[in-house]
């Protein structure tokens, strides 16, 4: 298959975008297209119809196969596992193409589906291709892919409500950075629902919570408590992380963490804190 640099300039935002959402990994689906368009150049030409969907067909099979393959291992994953945060400079364009299905709340909710629920959501919801399409890319049938789909949403309806509003979120998170600056507890209690859950992901590489932490209460005074160890050449900022505000956490000028955040009604429902260091170089 012949790919010339016009088409290759446009299809590789669209397959790190599949690959990303699928795995979770901005180093996993970089690699998954790089060698999805190496094998595409083997294919012959009067095999493909539609390059788009036939790349896209072979970049779902290889994220689906090294998904099966990576079970095993997220199962045995050092407390929670959260997805690479994915920090974009420059032309937004050059890595994902939908920032639909791009949050963190929303790429961990998919570790719940399957990876064939996961691909055919992916496919119909955030790339807009038909079921008939679908069950090509995946040799299903259509009425198979409708089901499978109607599945996924089905399980997905936790993070339906979420606020994607930008602004309003970067307002709620810079209020809440401020009130614990300030320790103001009543500005904490606004701004977090009662029954938050925080997820801290070192992997086993870092000291993190190994199991994810239930209340405001708890959740309140597990973040004072790393507050009140951080050295003096510790700062923060609040820049966009998966298309959403979210806080970078610095130590001697170097990022140790990212905190990402589910809101729901102006109210912080979950906190995501990515601590794992082979998960921070991805920020881009």
């Amino acid at each position: 298959m012949q790919i010339s640099n016009e088409e290759y300039r446009q299809l590789k935002p669209l397959l790190f975008s599949l690959g990303y959402r699928l795995l979770g990994s901005a180093n996993d689906a970089e690699d998954m297209a790089q060698e999805t368009f190496l094998k595409a150049y083997q294919i012959e030409e009067e095999l493909v119809d539609n390059k788009k969907a036939y790349l896209c067909k072979m970049m779902t099979n290889r994220c689906l196969d090294l998904l099966k393959s990576a079970r095993h291992k997220r199962e045995i994953y050092t407390g929670p596992w959260n997805p690479e945060p994915l920090m974009l400079e420059g032309d937004p364009s050059e890595y994902v193409l939908q920032r639909e299905g791009l949050s963190i709340a929303y790429l961990r909710m998919m570790e719940h589906l399957s990876p064939d629920e996961r691909a055919v959501l992916l496919l119909r919801e955030a790339f807009d291709f038909t079921y008939s399409e679908i069950a090509g890319m995946l040799d299903k049938k259509e009425d198979n892919c409708r089901k499978i789909f109607s599945r996924a949403k089905q399980r997905m309806v936790a993070v339906e409500g979420e606020s994607l509003d930008y602004e309003s979120n970067r307002s709620i998170i810079l209020r809440f950075i401020e009130a614990f600056q300030m320790h103001n507890m009543d500005a904490l209690l606004e701004l977090i629902s009662d029954n938050v859950t925080l997820f801290s992901d070192g992997g086993g590489k870092v000291h993190a919570a190994v199991r994810p932490i239930h209340s405001r209460s708890n959740v309140i005074a597990f973040l004072f408590g790393i507050i009140s160890k951080a050295p003096d050449n510790f700062y923060v900022e609040v820049n966009t992380v998966n298309a959403q505000p979210a806080i970078l956490i610095y130590i001697d000028d170097v990022l140790q963490s990212v905190i990402s955040f589910y809101i729901q009604n102006i109210t912080i429902k979950e906190v995501y804190i990515t601590l794992n260091p082979d998960k921070l170089p991805t920020l881009r």
